[in-house]
């Protein structure tokens, strides 16, 4: 593991802990909290009940808001996976990086050993760091020369964690096995696994090739899901082997639910950071039997009340081990929602009055607010008060916060984009981030008010995912507090505010070499 000579741990401050009104006289634990990250995929801001959705109850998600502060202005840095979680694990912007795009599932570690992390930061203070579920951020030093019958290095353990089960991409991407601590979980010596994102393997059937082989969920047309085929679902790339090693899709939840509560239950005594990284509510949507056909909305439907089960788990596992009260929760998602993405589940046939992005516009991929605002919960009984903020939060902030959470010091080139934003994510200010950047093919930046999006030439429409890119040849601006659904464009009515917010996101892209 990597030493941060630059980090100074001074442990938590008592003047960062915020009583809560419902536990008054409860005795304050002196012991550092533990901190669980959750992050959903794809789940859109108008995907929650506790966020205005009507159609589907996510019970246990509600009841964590209930207890804690739920966020309305919330923002990922990128509408997409990889750039997302790249920014959330490290405080640097996605977009200051040429190779932060979304990554193939033989991609090599976006994030580089030398980097730190939000892990490293938690391992250098004494925790035990743990990382399950869906990953996304590449394998190994280079794209396409890892050796998946083998341990694949470098990989999470260079960057901060001390324990991984995870895929190495997402569920439509081969291969399709889990990775523990770096090697293929449950391997399968009598198949060999070989991996491949230029040409098919020879005599392996191909989901285009067979459709008859496709049992449990057929490829939209045109979207490129219909390669390697496993467990009757047809993916994005090449793969042959894996044998019992390859997993079923409707137990992915389980697995990586059942990692979690153990990593939980192993690690209850000492303090612990737990990244939890759902596949619900990607694609290939095929949730498990307890919640197939359970919501009325298709399998995307399923798929949320699947994720809510999860963070169910996740709170009785820690009610049980007697640490729910020193935990603190941060549930978000990593970018905006999409109905079609690759399968035909009937998840656009269903979907009926449900709006998974609210009511705001675009989705995932797009620059306008629905690819980028996302769910933001934080709960930590006794500390964070009940309720509902406005504040404009981050996700490039989890650095910087939670290096103040644990009373840690770090200098650059650690998390350059990261901001200390801890009084406001516990509640004790509602005073927010200045503005906020976010990346979509086009550059916006927002203030809370105020939202400009950057010309491009890209195509204002994506067809295939139905859902407006926010591209356009012209300046963009638009007043979000008014106009949420970001309708009308007053960027040649207010050319002085244009020019303001302009200039704030050219001086930060010229850091771009920091």
């Amino acid at each position: 593991m990597k030493k941060i000579p630059w980090l100074l741990c001074c442990g938590v401050g008592p003047s960062l802990l915020v009583p809560c009104q419902a536990a008054a006289e409860r005795r304050v634990d002196a012991e550092r909290p533990n901190v669980v990250l959750i992050v959903a995929d794809d789940l859109g801001y108008g995907d929650l009940s506790c966020y205005g959705a009507h159609r589907v109850s996510t019970p246990h998600v509600d009841q964590l808001a209930a207890c804690g502060l739920r966020f309305t202005d919330a923002h990922s840095v990128a509408a997409t996976s990889t750039p997302s979680r790249y920014s959330l694990l490290t405080g640097h912007y996605s977009w200051r990086r040429n190779d932060t795009g979304i990554a193939t599932g033989d991609a090599g570690m976006v994030i580089r050993p030398e980097q730190a992390t939000v892990a490293d930061l938690f391992h250098e203070a004494g925790y035990v760091t743990g990382a399950v579920g869906k990953w996304h951020l590449g394998l190994g030093d280079k794209t396409g020369t890892q050796d998946w019958n083998g341990r694949v290095t470098p990989g999470p353990e260079d960057i901060g964690f001390d324990y991984s089960y995870l895929m190495a991409a997402t569920g439509d991407r081969v291969p399709c096995v889990w990775m523990e601590n770096q090697r293929v979980a449950n391997y399968d010596p009598s198949a060999p696994i070989s991996v491949s994102y230029r040409k098919p393997f020879p005599g392996e059937p191909l989901g285009k090739n067979h459709p008859e082989l496709l049992t449990k969920l057929k490829p939209s047309p045109n979207h490129g899901h219909d390669m390697a085929i496993v467990n009757g679902i047809s993916r994005i790339g090449y793969m042959k082997g894996g044998g019992k090693a390859l997993w079923e899709d409707e137990n992915i939840a389980d697995s990586l639910t059942a990692k979690a509560v153990d990593f939980i239950r192993r690690e209850a005594r000492r303090p612990f950071f737990l990244y939890v990284g759902t596949n619900d509510v990607h694609v290939p949507r095929y949730p498990h039997e307890r919640f197939r056909n359970k919501s009325g909305l298709g399998y995307r439907g399923d798929a949320i009340l699947q994720f809510d089960w999860t963070v169910g788990q996740v709170i009785e596992a820690l009610r049980r081990e007697g640490i729910l009260e020193n935990t603190l929760i941060l549930l978000t998602s990593d970018n905006g929602p999409v109905v079609d993405d690759g399968y035909a589940d009937r998840s656009v046939e269903l979907l009926g009055d449900h709006r998974p992005w609210g009511d705001l516009r675009g989705g995932k991929y797009s620059c306008f607010e629905a690819g980028t605002r996302v769910p933001f919960v934080v709960s930590w009984p006794g500390r964070v008060k009940p309720g509902v903020s406005d504040a404009l939060v981050s996700h490039i902030d989890l650095f910087a916060t939670m290096a103040a959470l644990l009373g840690s010091r770090y200098e650059a080139p650690a998390a350059p984009d990261s901001r200390n934003q801890l009084p406001t994510w516990l509640g004790r200010t509602r005073k927010g981030r200045p503005y906020v950047i976010e990346a979509a093919g086009s550059l916006s930046i927002y203030d809370g008010k105020w939202k400009y999006i950057t010309p491009n030439n890209g195509s204002p429409y994506f067809k295939l995912t139905n859902i407006e890119s926010g591209n356009s040849k012209q300046d963009q601006l638009y007043h979000i507090r008014k106009d949420r659904s970001e309708r009308e464009n007053l960027a040649t009515r207010n050319p002085k505010l244009l020019n303001r917010l302009r200039a704030l996101l050219e001086q930060e892209k010229e850091l771009l070499q920091r």
